[in-house]
């Protein structure tokens, strides 16, 4: 098994920005967004357990899961929530488990935004957080997504506080300013990591 770095952030920090240069470092990343996707597509186990659960409504006439939907019922109803997770968390965490042991780079990525919630961060060896202020974070989100602000802030209020989330990281990246700043502080982290993974060997 490679060496594994955790990376995550709340909505509008930067995880993608960071991931990406990471990539183009030659690492392999495994999103947790894409995996929650793909174990939800047609012919998935996964979905045709949510169809059964919660009926044919959470279906799209094409047969794919109406994601909207579902994410509007879930948010009103906790314990939808928690049914939900019960299918897709078990799934999502075998496939995640599988693509970081098919990773061939010097050391792998795992990036989720909820790293440290879903428990996802006792799949790695080390976390880095991209962090950032939450005037930033929604500046951010409202122009990429053209969410409201009180929308964002909702997310926001969702996820695990940052304070929490920068006890729980081994390494934190401060990402208030330009892409520039972002990449010379990833540099650093790159050839630490470069240098654990020929250790962990």
């Amino acid at each position: 098994m490679p060496f594994i770095l955790g990376v995550t952030g709340g909505i509008g920090s930067g995880k993608s920005a960071a991931t990406q240069w990471f990539e183009s470092q030659g690492i392999h990343v495994v999103d947790a967004d894409i995996v929650a996707r793909e174990i939800v597509a047609p012919g998935q186990a996964a979905l045709a357990a949510i169809q059964q659960t919660f009926g044919d409504w959470v279906l799209l006439a094409d047969g794919s899961l109406d994601r909207r939907a579902l994410r509007e019922h879930i948010f009103q109803d906790p314990a939808a929530r928690q049914q939900l997770e019960k299918i897709t968390h078990p799934a999502i965490r075998q496939s995640i488990i599988q693509q970081l042991q098919q990773a061939q780079s010097p050391y792998v990525i795992l990036v989720s935004p909820l790293l440290f919630e879903s428990n996802q961060h006792q799949l790695v060896q080390h976390s880095l957080l991209i962090d950032v202020d939450e005037a930033t974070q929604i500046q951010r989100a409202s122009q990429r997504d053209g969410h409201s602000i009180e929308h964002i802030q909702q997310i926001i209020a969702a996820q695990m506080p940052r304070h929490q989330k920068q006890q729980l990281a081994n390494d934190i990246v401060l990402n208030n300013g330009s892409l520039d700043a972002l990449y010379q502080q990833l540099k650093v982290l790159h050839l630490a990591y470069l240098q654990r993974a020929e250790h962990a060997v």
